[in-house]
């Protein structure tokens, strides 16, 4: 659950409140601590017995629980600040994964862009996704987007399948990319006529991720038998050792 802002404010400056008032106690203590030490120095030179006061016996038991007080305020503040560390690291790293997805975080600025398209203004509402894109390179859900846009609304099949190819450049999860090159190689062979460089994409997913769905369905366009993984070969029965005999060489036994 993620901690409210001004909460987690308020914890940093407390704990670091707590750890220079406490410190600052503790030395402090610490210092008049010493003051029995230095007499008692004092008295093996002149021959005196020292006679502790009472200021004297407090300061030296209070200074180690004002240290344990800044130590345990000194534990507080590095956890929270482990906390907070551990759990941007996390977000970063699940954003990361998420754009590698082409599943995107979703930001106000390309909801802007969504609601442009709403009303009608694809050019408009393309150019903002490009803006957004050139920000966040890694979110290539974006540019599948724009393909769709010029595909669908526009009917300007060759910029779509541009689009595509470009998307094909970027290093996304296998499956991801396969699908998107399946699409370009639909558009190829349907609305551009183009089969041979519908072809050239569906022999490219075979050749470049030949384990994939859309390998799959590219063999099935090119009408290839789907790669059957080679059975492996029974194992050879061993032959029994013969019986070891004690009978001398050249004889055998019945």
């Amino acid at each position: 659950m993620e901690m409210n802002r001004k909460v987690k404010t308020g914890l940093y400056c407390g704990l670091l409140l707590c750890l220079l008032l406490f410190g600052g106690l503790a030395a402090r203590s610490y210092r008049n601590a010493g003051g029995p030490r230095s007499d008692a120095v004092l008295s093996t030179q002149t021959g005196e017995t020292p006679s502790p006061t009472s200021s004297n016996q407090a300061s030296s038991g209070s200074w180690a629980a004002y240290a344990a007080l800044a130590f345990f305020s000194l534990v507080g503040l590095a956890l929270l600040f482990a906390r907070d560390f551990s759990h941007g690291v996390a977000t970063k790293i699940e954003n990361l994964v998420f754009n590698d997805n082409l599943e995107g975080v979703r930001d106000p600025e390309y909801d802007e862009a969504e609601r442009v398209w709403a009303n009608g203004n694809h050019l408009e509402a393309i150019q903002l996704m490009r803006d957004y894109l050139k920000r966040h390179p890694l979110e290539q859900y974006v540019a599948i987007r724009i393909a769709e846009i010029y595909e669908k609304d526009l009917g300007n099949y060759l910029a779509a399948a541009l689009e595509y190819e470009e998307i094909l450049k970027k290093k996304l999860q296998p499956d991801r990319w396969g699908w998107a090159a399946i699409h370009l190689a639909n558009l190829y062979s349907g609305k551009l006529n183009k089969p041979l460089e519908a072809e050239a994409v569906l022999r490219r997913i075979i050749a470049e991720h030949p384990q994939t769905p859309a390998a799959k369905k590219g063999r099935e366009r090119l009408g290839e038998p789907e790669e059957i993984a080679p059975e492996p070969e029974p194992e050879k029965p061993q032959e029994p050792e013969p019986a070891k005999s004690n009978l001398p060489p050249g004889f055998r036994p019945k």
